[in-house]
């Protein structure tokens, strides 16, 4: 497999923990979205959406969307199943990664931010109020529901991996990167140190990819 990514997206974060879990081999190539790689011709011919990750695997034209490929990942690929087979326990699993990937995750991202920036003439620091107001909102609902529902338990769902949590990690630690509070959460602190102790999780970890800042 081969997967277009950069080492600050959470969503190619997603994906990585994925193919790690499952075993699954492939190369990266860095699309550096500061320096605007995404907005190239040839990256438009790969995405025209011109966001990672954009994965190949084989013939016929690359997956996006990373919740699509989590899905076709635990579709096509052996290893540990990364969502119940109980059909509500999987419904679970599956609205809590949404929490974080269609409804908190897409009001961050540079895009947006750099629009809103731009359209409004808002200032960097009102543009990090708001981002900071868009983590706290997500992570106090995925704190609500994770601490009050009883299907939590080692992990999101139950004792065992599932894309809730990889998509939970992936919001987690964009809070250390925009300077979010995490005390008011700490059942999502506790499942994401879980998580992150975990060999998967901690390789595809974001300040361990090419091209991130050295610490």
């Amino acid at each position: 497999m081969h997967m277009y990514g950069n080492w600050r997206s959470a969503a190619a974060f997603r994906v990585r923990i994925a193919l790690k879990l499952k075993g699954v081999a492939y190369e990266e190539t860095f699309i550096d979205l500061d320096a605007g790689d995404q907005h190239a011709p040839e990256f438009r011919r790969i995405n025209p959406q011109g966001a990672v990750p954009a994965l190949f695997d084989g013939a016929g034209p690359p997956l996006t969307q990373s919740l699509a490929i989590l899905d076709y990942l635990e579709e096509t690929h052996g290893g540990p199943k990364l969502l119940p087979e109980e059909p509500r326990a999987r419904a679970r699993a599956r609205s809590l990664a949404q929490l974080v990937a269609c409804d908190t995750h897409p009001l961050y991202v540079p895009r947006v931010r750099t629009y809103l920036m731009q359209a409004y003439d808002l200032p960097k620091e009102r543009m990090m109020d708001f981002v900071r107001h868009v983590f706290e909102t997500g992570l106090a609902t995925l704190e609500t529901r994770l601490s009050g529902e009883a299907g939590t338990g080692r992990f999101c769902q139950g004792d065992a991996v599932s894309h809730a949590d990889l998509c939970l990690v992936s919001l987690w630690v964009g809070t250390g990167i925009f300077g979010v509070e995490t005390a008011p959460y700490p059942t999502v602190a506790r499942i994401a140190k879980t998580c992150l102790a975990l060999p998967a999780f901690a390789e595809a970890h974001p300040l361990r990819q090419p091209g991130a800042p050295v610490t």
